[in-house]
């Protein structure tokens, strides 16, 4: 009833784009300066966000994608967009959003998606779905989604102890060159969507 090679074929390709250490310093970049009580929630909603997203596209979504017309290389660029803008947030040091909004944005956005469920995760999962022509595979399948979120949680929640570490002055440092970071995935997000849709014309 489990099918190990297709829990460690999805486990590994997930873990390599949704890159549990890589988010380390984004996260920390994106939660400094406020209560660990807070740091907690947002790594937690962030992960429920991610999984939540995950979920839906796994079991929707060419649908989705088909009702809206939709492609995964405008799904890679939009997403990609999106990062850069928040990096050049990082980047810039612009703090001007009501403490409160920027604790739900980032929560969702970036955190939640796209950075953890981005198009590169989306479309993987709903690759690995629609292959799963047994109930083994789709228990492995959905059992490699939840250990990678499960992993995820953990490296965001333990990352605190960094920032205790570093304090406000290493949390700046780790900002920028998160924002440095962010703007390369981005920018190479938005390349891998053009190229799509040159191959595809």
């Amino acid at each position: 009833m489990f099918d190990v090679a297709v829990f460690g074929s999805l486990f590994l390709t997930l873990f390599v784009i949704m890159d549990p250490p890589g988010i380390t310093p984004i996260f920390i970049a994106l939660t400094g300066g406020r209560a660990a009580r807070v740091q907690r929630r947002m790594a937690f909603q962030a992960v429920c966000v991610a999984g939540g997203v995950i979920t839906v596209f796994g079991l929707l979504g060419h649908q989705i994608l088909d009702y809206l017309h939709v492609s995964v290389p405008a799904l890679m660029i939009a997403g990609g967009l999106l990062l850069l803008l928040i990096a050049l947030d990082l980047l810039t040091g612009k703090t001007d959003e009501p403490k409160q909004t920027k604790d739900v944005n980032v929560a969702l956005v970036p955190l939640g998606m796209p950075l953890l469920a981005g198009p590169g995760a989306i479309v993987s999962v709903i690759l690995a779905v629609q292959k799963a022509d047994s109930v083994a595979t789709q228990v492995s399948v959905w059992s490699a989604i939840l250990a990678i979120h499960v992993v995820l949680w953990l490296v965001m929640r333990y990352s605190l102890l960094i920032i205790r570490v570093i304090k406000d002055g290493g949390v700046v440092l780790v900002t920028r060159l998160a924002g440095m970071m962010l703007s390369a995935i981005a920018v190479q997000q938005i390349i891998n969507g053009v190229l799509q849709v040159i191959r595809g014309a």
